[in-house]
């Protein structure tokens, strides 16, 4: 049975295009990705992200389990603040990569998970919950939309008591927010575009109540409706690691470049093997690549020396509507990831080069 968003009649309304994403039925575009993604990147623009899992972890133990299982130092965060993480596997590997929210600082935090691993997670992390903290999944009950762009603030700051203008980067404020109450309002979001994200109970009246409100709060700035086709090109415009593409069970924090989220200030699953690659080098590294001849990477598609032999993967790739150009991500063999080395794509029977660049793209 596909899985439904409180806002999924709306999106069928206003006439997406739907189709299966992590067991919900999510729209993927509305005007036309790149339309949308130009939105966003110039005014504004509001995504449905409510597939996304929450869980939160209270009592005397919360601190310590989130500290067992992510590789962020979470003892870092004051009440109000977030960070993104990561929860490795004890083979080096990621589990998931996630947003840890700080309510209470040592008792009280909010996990945000990948809703295609909303099950895989609650597993992991229960499994290491040894020492009593509270687990709570409210992803079923939790609606999150992403508002994102340069005017998003701005056009948002009428419906909120609260300084949103403000906030900094990876804060959060808790509020009443287009007359829904209890809105937790975070300064964060995955398209480096700037704006908020906004997470609140997901009742059929609380979604409609804020959609509205935003809608036409945004009306004379052409505010739009914006899907996952257009979050995926505005994510990997900034070099945002998607997981399932560019991190998964087998990819490294250090060769994903997320060597900054990775603390060993502390314990925690897979600590050693990352020391131990932090100290020796890692083989292989997520780089940032753009074609010089004509074609779309996939991920998949096999990158190459100039001889052939295979040194790599793409993980993501796309025509980046801000530059029309082909960029992408893959992993490459280290002597190939120094930045303007030339590199070949296999696409189809042909090699098309590509040269090695810096991200983010934009």
């Amino acid at each position: 049975m596909i899985k439904t968003t409180p806002f999924t009649e709306m999106h069928i309304a206003l006439g997406a295009k739907m189709a299966p994403f992590a067991g919900y039925n999510m729209p993927i575009s509305y005007s036309g990705i790149n339309e949308e993604h130009q939105a966003v990147r110039t005014s504004a623009g509001v995504f449905d992200v409510s597939h996304m899992g929450e869980f939160m972890v209270k009592g005397e133990q919360a601190l310590d389990l989130i500290q067992r299982v992510t590789s962020n130092d979470a003892s870092k965060l004051g009440a109000g603040q977030a960070q993104y993480s990561c929860l490795p596997n004890d083979q080096g590997g990621i589990v998931d990569d996630l947003l840890v929210y700080c309510l209470e600082p040592g008792k009280t935090y909010m996990l945000v998970v990948n809703a295609a691993n909303i099950e895989k997670d609650w597993n992991w992390i229960s499994a290491h919950n040894t020492n009593g903290a509270e687990l709570i999944n409210i992803s079923d009950k939790t609606a999150l939309l992403a508002i994102q762009g340069p005017n998003a603030t701005k056009i948002l700051q009428p419906l909120t008591e609260v300084d949103i203008l403000n906030l900094k980067y990876y804060t959060f404020v808790k509020g009443s927010f287009a007359g829904v109450e209890k809105v937790v309002i975070s300064a964060t979001g995955y398209t480096g575009a700037g704006g908020i994200e906004i997470y609140f109970e997901g009742t059929e009246a609380n979604a409609k109540k804020i959609w509205d409100a935003i809608f036409a709060a945004g009306a004379s700035s052409g505010i739009k409706p914006v899907g996952l086709g257009a979050r995926d090109t505005l994510r990997l415009e900034m070099g945002y690691c998607l997981y399932g593409n560019d991190i998964d069970d087998t990819t490294s924090p250090l060769e994903a470049g997320l060597g900054w989220v990775t603390k060993f200030t502390k314990a925690f699953t897979a600590r050693a093997i990352f020391e131990k690659q932090k100290a020796e080098g890692v083989k292989r590294k997520l780089v940032g690549f753009e074609m010089v001849d004509k074609g779309i990477p996939r991920h998949d598609y096999v990158i190459t020396d100039k001889d052939g032999k295979a040194i790599g993967k793409v993980t993501s790739g796309t025509q980046s509507p801000s530059l029309q150009k082909a960029i992408g991500l893959g992993y490459v063999e280290m002597p190939f990831a120094a930045l303007d080395t030339p590199i070949w794509i296999s696409v189809r029977d042909k090699q098309l080069q590509a040269k090695v660049v810096k991200a983010p793209f934009v």
